[in-house]
């Protein structure tokens, strides 16, 4: 089997874009892959021809005490998954070629949602996400951009970048894969402990409650996570529920041990107010 084309630089992966017939997706990812990323590549190949898969830790999206330097690497493994999913190019740049001028001082502003929840407690980060992914739009010049839902205040976002800056993209939402044990698979997983992991199996059991108070009485009946939120939205407009609100998504996030996790599940309300 022919594995995927890899591209490192801005010309390579111009070279190599030419010569790709039909409609292309791409899936973004910051490697460390897992079957959540396949799962994306598999998404991808059902609306294109072609699929580009970007292979890049981003440095604006961490914080100043985030896990940017430990963050897996696992090029070669990564590599080899896309192989496996029928990936047809890796784009894995070094920061010099995504940054060529470095930091950059114009960036895309996520606006109010940016500020909230993740945004509230990672100043900054979403700012750093829509900037990487705007430049990689235009680098890899995609008809189709596919995104997981485990991410939904990222990919809402994104959504709202393509909609408010007429980029000429689709954005289709990949749901989110679990691990058999109920775990929304991450590439941060690896460092869960055995305990570690017990304790953050909570977070997915809360979450199937549908409820936001079970929800959150689950969670902080749990001394194992440092919770950050538990919140619960209008799933179409990220705005508060309503008696309107007919479909919400609860989130969460906490830290368990060492490591930071999120998770969110879609729930259905009808009519029915939620507090």
């Amino acid at each position: 089997m022919t594995g995927p084309r890899v591209a490192r630089t801005r010309d390579e992966l111009a070279d190599v874009r030419r010569t790709l017939p039909g409609r292309v997706a791409v899936v973004m990812t910051m490697g460390a892959l897992h079957e959540g990323h396949a799962a994306l590549i598999r998404t991808a190949k059902q609306h294109a021809d072609n699929v580009v898969v970007t292979v890049f830790v981003n440095p604006l999206q961490f914080g100043p005490n985030e896990d940017l330097d430990r963050y897996p690497r696992t090029f070669d493994a990564d590599l080899a998954m896309c192989a496996r999913e029928g990936a047809d190019v890796v784009f894995a740049p070094g920061v010099d070629v995504v940054y060529p001028y470095g930091e950059p001082s114009v960036r895309v502003s996520a606006g109010p949602l940016g500020e909230r929840f993740e945004g509230a407690h990672r100043p900054g980060h979403f700012d750093g996400v829509l900037t990487v992914v705007a430049k990689l739009l235009h680098l890899t010049r995609p008809d189709v951009a596919v995104f997981g839902e485990k991410d939904a205040q990222q990919l809402a976002l994104i959504r709202r970048m393509v909609r408010d800056l007429d980029l000429d993209v689709e954005i289709v939402g990949a749901p989110t894969v679990r691990e058999p044990d109920g775990l929304a698979m991450s590439s941060r997983n690896v460092y869960l402990s055995a305990e570690d992991r017990r304790v953050a199996l909570t977070l997915h059991r809360a979450l199937s409650t549908g409820d936001l108070d079970a929800a959150r009485a689950m969670i902080a009946a749990e001394p194992g996570i440092d919770v950050d939120y538990v919140e619960i939205v209008d799933d179409e407009t990220w705005s508060n529920v309503s008696d309107s609100t007919e479909t919400a998504r609860i989130l969460v996030a906490g830290r368990v041990g060492a490591t930071r996790l999120i998770d969110n599940v879609s729930v259905h309300l009808g009519t029915r107010h939620v507090g």
